[in-house]
């Protein structure tokens, strides 16, 4: 009988980079001007990301690309989105059994509060750079700003396995 041992130092390994994107654009129009600058076709995903958290339950648009050749995948991921909260009150008087309902702004990635989309680039270290990439993307216009993450610094890693 053949035995098959699992080393817990396999599952630790890092195979993405991450590219921080600071930006006014919609989830969209940011996904067809990085298909315009970039060889990819980055689509929207069937499923949203969803997460939840001490304020509640959100989901986050995705958008994906995954190239066969080479194995990679690219994700465009939402980092801020908002959750809605509603609080029943019974009070007495005019306000009697006032419904208010108010958000609060949840992030895919807290450590990053600023970020408005992130790049997840997997199994793409061998064939793609992200230096090259990040100079193709800072040509888009309505991008602010946009940086290479280091991945070993994030405490909410997690969230990034989808």
């Amino acid at each position: 009988m053949a035995v098959h041992k699992l080393h817990l130092d396999d599952f630790d390994k890092i195979d993405y980079q991450l590219i921080a994107i600071h930006t006014s654009l919609e989830d969209y129009l940011l996904a067809y001007s990085i298909n315009q600058k970039l060889p990819v076709v980055l689509k929207r995903s069937v499923c949203n990301i969803h997460i939840s958290t001490k304020n509640g339950e959100t989901q986050f648009t995705c958008f994906s690309f995954q190239d066969k050749k080479i194995g990679a995948t690219l994700n465009l991921i939402q980092n801020k989105n908002d959750v809605l909260h509603s609080e029943q009150r019974l009070n007495e008087g005019l306000f009697a059994e006032n419904n208010s309902k108010f958000s609060m702004q949840t992030y895919f990635i807290p450590e990053f509060k600023k970020v408005d989309f992130f790049l997840k680039i997997e199994n793409g270290a061998d064939y793609m750079d992200t230096s090259k990439i990040t100079k193709e993307l800072k040509t888009i216009k309505g991008i602010s700003t946009l940086y290479a993450v280091d991945v070993e610094k994030i405490k909410s890693k997690n969230n990034l396995i989808f």
